[in-house]
């Protein structure tokens, strides 16, 4: 029964651990789900996307209601309320009532209707910035999302490096517990002395003590995970991506540089704020310029609240040009002027930076290639050299020091690959960020 409720046990274990696998583009896409960076700048954009409708305002009507009530024996409010509420007789006409009039009411209702006709295309030009600054945020929130995913990457093929990094390890702990026992049989077979046996516990303290760092860092590594993620940090995954070489069906370094300067968030902000500089020199430009706008008022007088009383309109026609304003206006235009400038040469640096991000990236990633073979081909040798020392130690045709390195050489050879294996996939995945193609379906993910 025991035996039964183990096997069932373990069963549903290795099930459950099925259901919580997660690959590389499983965790990428819950990083664009969760994370929060992605959720602010969505925020933004949507903010932006709000400006548009604020600034299209200026082309509709302004409408307000206004309701007051005023109470005052003033001979002039008193005179003028009679006259709007439609009270006033000849009675109010001799002095003494003129000079002290008693206490007197008024409520007025104000409806009141604002229309710009001609702003010189100033709502225009406003509705135009917003857009612009919309389109900034829409390649802020992508950036976002790339930098996202590439940290998603990072944090992943990390975990999968610590994980790594632990079994080898593990495997050179159990290797030096091997050689620790093969050093006592030698040594009680009369072939070598205490030295050797101290010597190799002496060595298998410190593989043991990589063993014990590689699980603290495999622990931070998986909370670093969790946290790109948007998950609790000590939530559990079982990553099936194992660590291995990206393959990429690379380019040519001048159509990555081409493509970063078309698909770049950075490229395309920078294009995009010389708009808006263009766009805000305009306006500065425009306060020079005439502004007509129409107003119409209809207005209800009366003693009580809901007393019949006086109702009279407006409307009027209204022109408004600035003729001097202390060379205020000439300084914003200098400063528009200026502020172009300055965006058009950002523009340039962004162009070279981005240029010089590919560069890098590329570089890095044909040197992580090249390491990767080398350590491969170091990893077999320094594998197959111990086991020929471990065999002439067994044997007595060797010392105890060169089994030491060699089994030192093995863990480094080991850490030095699989390491080459990672920066690879980084490297490669930070070619793709470079040049504004990391995206959910992008190769590095396979």
């Amino acid at each position: 029964m025991r035996k039964r409720f183990a096997i069932l046990f373990v069963t549903g274990a290795m099930a459950a651990c099925a259901q919580d696998g997660m690959s590389l583009r499983d965790a990428v896409k819950l990083a664009l789900e969760k994370n929060h960076a992605i959720a602010a700048s969505a925020a933004g954009e949507k903010a932006a996307q709000s400006r548009i409708a604020e600034a299209r305002a200026g082309y509709l009507p302004k409408v307000n209601y206004a309701e007051s009530w005023t109470r005052s024996d003033n001979p002039v409010f008193v005179f003028s309320s009679l006259l709007t509420q439609h009270q006033f007789g000849e009675q109010n006409f001799q002095i003494a009532p003129l000079n002290r009039p008693d206490f007197l009411n008024n409520f007025q209702s104000l409806l009141a209707v604002d229309q710009t006709v001609y702003d010189a295309g100033q709502t225009k030009r406003a509705t135009r910035s917003a857009e612009l600054t919309k389109d900034i945020s829409s390649e802020t929130r992508r950036l976002t999302e790339m930098e996202v995913m590439a940290a998603a990457i990072r944090a992943y093929c990390d975990s999968v490096l610590s994980a790594a990094e632990l079994n080898a390890a593990v495997d050179a702990t159990r290797s030096a517990e091997a050689d620790l026992r093969r050093a006592e049989t030698v040594r009680a077979a009369g072939l070598s002395t205490d030295v050797d046996v101290l010597s190799i516990r002496v060595h298998l303290a410190g593989v043991e003590e990589q063993r014990i760092r590689r699980t603290a860092d495999l622990d931070v590594a998986r909370a670093a995970l969790n946290d790109v993620l948007g998950l609790p940090l000590d939530a559990q995954h079982s990553l099936t991506t194992p660590l291995s070489r990206a393959e990429l069906t690379l380019d040519t370094i001048e159509e990555y540089e081409a493509g970063a300067l078309r698909f770049r968030p950075e490229a395309r902000q920078a294009r995009i704020e010389t708009n808006l500089a263009q766009t805000r020199a305009a306006d500065a430009r425009s306060s020079l310029l005439p502004q007509v706008t129409l107003h119409g008022a209809f207005e209800a007088d009366r003693r009580g609240f809901y007393d019949r009383g006086g109702a009279n309109w407006l409307a009027s026609v209204g022109l408004r040009w600035n003729l001097f304003n202390g060379f205020g206006d000439t300084a914003r235009i200098e400063e528009s002027k200026s502020l172009l400038k300055r965006s058009e040469a950002e523009e340039r640096r962004a162009g070279s930076s981005i240029r010089l991000d590919v560069r890098r990236a590329w570089s890095d990633l044909r040197a992580a290639e090249q390491r990767i073979e080398a350590a491969k081909a170091t990893v077999a040798e320094a594998e197959e050299t111990l086991r020929i020392t471990q065999n002439r130690y067994e044997a007595g045709m060797s010392n105890v020091t060169d089994l030491l390195r060699t089994e030192t050489a093995v863990l480094e050879t080991r850490t030095r690959y699989l390491a080459a294996v990672h920066d690879q996939r980084i490297t490669a995945t930070m070619l793709e960020l470079a040049s504004g193609r990391l995206d959910p379906n992008s190769e590095v993910l396979n």
